[in-house]
């Protein structure tokens, strides 16, 4: 009798150290170091930005619909960019030429002339370089007070903080857990972050319409984090924790995918610069919110439910 309790303990310490001896899954051991790339991602984009803002006074580099100035389109087929640029920089620092094409053919009709100066210097300095005059028949200028475009900027980003804070309210009462919220909107703002320092870098201006592409990318970053947190928090009678997480993965990266497929194919088939700037921004924050939402928030999540005990 002595012998055998003595086997059947030996046995069963041979099938617990055994057990022990298991390596866990790839993503149960490195899921917190995966936390490093969208975490440095998002202070390396604050710190830009804040240091952007500190040389030019602003978050963003702006074009006259939000600064103010001077919008002249010649209408002319034969006109070259670059000339031009070439030719009104030396007077004009911050000019913007760009080339305006027919949306069928892809053919140049026209070329935008965009300056903060007032009108009469530009037209008179254009005037010199194409040797005739402008008129109602060949040109159209526009011309935007400077504080009515500073307000109506500064509405913009009003507009913004309060979606955000409305949005951060929706989430507070929708899962009404503190640290999966707070997971959420940390999200949201990162994926405004990267791509604002993307854009702040490669010195893109930005119109009207990209401050929307900014506002759209809330939504978007929004709606994956919410079915990530939904699956993994209300779904724990259902599934192991990593299955949840994985069933999240895989439709909210179908859905993104889509989406970014979608604004890619139309940067590329659009010509109006406008559309462009809107399609681009969304397409570097779609592609942000992947890191952000999979790598931060899912890791954040399974570290969460791991210390309550969720599995």
């Amino acid at each position: 009798m002595v012998e055998n309790s003595g086997h059947e303990g030996h046995v069963h310490s041979e099938h617990h150290h055994t057990g022990h001896s298991e390596k866990k899954p790839f993503y149960d051991r490195y899921y917190k170091l995966l936390l490093i790339i969208p975490i440095l991602m998002l202070l390396s984009s604050i710190a830009y930005v804040s240091f952007f803002y500190t040389q030019n006074h602003d978050i963003m580099h702006k074009d006259v619909t939000l600064t103010g100035g001077t919008s002249i389109t010649i209408y002319n087929t034969n006109l070259t960019v670059s000339d031009f640029e070439k030719d009104l920089s030396a007077k004009f620092p911050d000019i913007v030429v760009r080339s305006l094409t027919d949306v069928q053919t892809g053919k140049q009709i026209a070329i935008s002339i965009e300056s903060s100066s007032q009108p009469e210097p530009i037209k008179q300095a254009i005037e010199g370089i194409l040797g005739y005059t402008l008129d109602e028949k060949n040109s159209s200028t526009e011309f935007t007070g400077n504080s009515l475009s500073q307000s109506f900027y500064q509405e913009l980003l009003r507009a913004m903080i309060i979606a955000f804070v409305f949005m951060s309210i929706v989430i507070f009462v929708l899962f009404r857990s503190p640290l999966p919220s707070f997971y959420v909107i940390a999200c949201a703002f990162a994926d405004i972050m990267i791509p604002l320092a993307i854009v702040d870098f490669f010195g893109m201006r930005i119109s009207t319409a990209g401050i929307a592409a900014f506002l759209m990318l809330i939504g978007y970053s929004v709606d994956t984090d919410i079915l990530l947190t939904t699956v993994v928090l209300k779904r724990k009678e259902e599934e192991t924790l990593n299955k949840r997480i994985l069933s999240a993965v895989k439709t909210g990266l179908t859905m993104t995918l889509t989406a970014l497929a979608t604004v890619l194919i139309a940067y590329f088939m659009s010509l109006a610069p406008t559309l462009k700037q809107i399609f681009l921004i969304l397409a570097i924050g779609l592609t942000a919110d992947m890191i952000i939402t999979w790598l931060m928030n899912a890791s954040l999540l399974k570290w969460y439910c791991e210390k309550r005990g969720y599995k």
